[in-house]
């Protein structure tokens, strides 16, 4: 039987990114429904866009007024200032990176920005355009709470996930199945839940879809595809629309992204009475996002044992949890994107269509060794030496993006992070002596106490004073493999 404040504690984690310093003496006694509720509340308000697209870019699109315009750069501008506008684009990219990681730390919308993360995850788009990046953000964001079908059709019509899924080469003459395919397989179906017919059909209602160079969603009738169309068993004269209309109708679209939800959010060992359960309430409330969370997060069974401290963390979700529990300004923030990096899990940079896979593939011996140092890193602020992986398919370029972290005249790195260690203090000020182990222990772990090894534990702490005990006790647990699962 979980205590009070490991209920919340296992609340604040799945719905947000851990419990922030402020948090912890409150957490302890807090109803968890009124605290779910709380949370809730705090992410009703629209989220602020982020925008962080340098001058030149803009410079780019202001300008353009009409398709002569267009013409007129294309013509105009050479193969080297491309390759300068890419690359700027990718600095761009690494900006709202960070913006969005420090959103997450500081924001109190928590519940909004983890579903957002897991939204991001499941419309995985990878483009090297910051300005549909940009607008591609704000829609997940702006809906990650609210109805499913409105989510689905604005990315569907963003101009970041057809550039990336190659419906703008999607004509009558020409049909491109790329999006039609993907819109089923990953966004609504699942896999095996319809037909290479059922995909061709779908290709030519979304011919015509396409965007302006400014990011707007655009039809173009002359390319559209006005035949009659069988899809899914329906028949009709159908264009895009149509088609994620009719996909929503289908039951195994609740169903398939509750089980989603429910393997991010819950357990990757799935209940099949509990998804059933949510799925069937999803669909009735015509894709409820809040509704289908409030349902698992009030839900009794979310607390039960089996549930807590077996998620392992994303990369994302480790590193934002340190931040959030440990108040800090980071100097040198583009550590974060090298440790993202290493990690893999770098914002933006999907591995593939399908996303991350998460679970147990975001740990292997060289990753979780980073992970086990990373907290002695911040806040000794050493030097270290890290070097990603040579994947350029996953890097999209991203690799003279990289080399622009420097490290210091010995060739290393440091992350120059400075903590305000009087907030975190505060939260163990009553406490005894005796028992801030113990105390400690369960504000930074998930995990049953007891379960770590706390030999190797005391070997790192220091008794000199009781501002050093509870420093040192905090970075030795969260260095352990116990730290990693939420």
């Amino acid at each position: 039987m979980l205590t009070k404040q490991a209920k919340n504690q296992h609340l604040l984690w799945r719905c947000g990114f851990g419990i922030a310093a402020n948090e912890i003496i409150p957490s302890n006694s807090a109803n968890t429904k009124e605290l779910y509720s709380e949370i809730e509340n705090r992410s009703s308000k629209e989220p602020e866009y982020f925008d962080v697209a340098s001058n030149e870019f803009k410079d780019i699109f202001s300008g353009i007024k009409s398709v002569a315009d267009i013409q007129d750069i294309q013509k105009n501008i050479s193969a080297d200032q491309k390759k300068q506008i890419r690359i700027q684009s990718q600095e761009d990219l690494k900006s709202l990176t960070l913006a969005w990681l420090d959103n997450m730390v500081n924001s109190d919308a928590q519940l909004r920005e983890k579903m957002s993360l897991f939204w991001h995850g499941h419309f995985a788009c990878r483009v090297i355009n910051i300005y549909y990046q940009q607008l591609l953000l704000q829609d997940v964001r702006k809906n990650a709470l609210g109805n499913f079908g409105e989510l689905l059709k604005a990315v569907s019509k963003s101009a970041s996930m057809l550039q990336f899924l190659n419906n703008q080469q999607n004509h009558k003459q020409h049909p491109n199945e790329n999006f039609a395919r993907e819109v089923m397989e990953l966004f609504t179906l699942g896999r095996g839940n319809y037909t290479e017919q059922d995909v061709k059909e779908a290709a030519r209602a979304f011919t015509g879809w396409g965007f302006t160079i400014n990011g707007e969603f655009i039809f173009r009738p002359f390319f559209h595809d006005n035949g009659r169309k069988t899809f899914l068993g329906k028949k009709g004269n159908f264009d895009g629309e149509d088609i994620l209309n009719i996909l929503l109708q289908q039951k195994q679209t609740a169903f398939f992204i509750t089980k989603k939800i429910y393997k991010y959010f819950v357990n990757e060992q799935v209940d099949d009475t509990h998804v059933q359960w949510l799925a069937g309430r999803f669909y009735q409330s015509n894709y409820d996002i809040k509704g289908l969370m409030k349902d698992i997060f009030t839900a009794d069974w979310f607390y039960d044992e089996k549930n807590v401290a077996q998620k392992i963390k994303s990369p994302v979700e480790l590193l934002v949890g340190i931040r959030r529990l440990l108040p800090m300004q980071i100097e040198n923030a583009q550590i974060q994107i090298l440790f993202q990096r290493v990690l893999g899990q770098l914002l933006f940079y999907p591995p593939n269509v399908a996303g991350w896979p998460g679970g147990r593939s975001w740990i292997d011996s060289s990753s979780l060794m980073v992970r086990l140092r990373i907290p002695q890193l911040i806040t000794d602020n050493s030097d270290f030496s890290i070097k990603p992986k040579a994947d350029d398919d996953q890097q999209m370029g991203m690799k003279e993006n990289l080399e622009k972290i420097k490290p210091n005249n010995k060739g290393a790195f440091q992350i120059n992070a400075a903590i305000d260690w009087n907030k975190y203090f505060t939260a163990f000020n009553q406490v005894p002596k005796d028992e801030l182990y113990n105390s400690i222990e369960s504000v930074v772990l998930q995990t049953k106490r007891g379960s770590v090894n706390k030999t190797a534990v005391m070997g790192m702490i220091n008794n000199s004073s009781r501002e050093e005990y509870i420093k040192t006790t905090t970075i030795a647990l969260m260095s352990t493999p116990e730290y990693q699962l939420c």
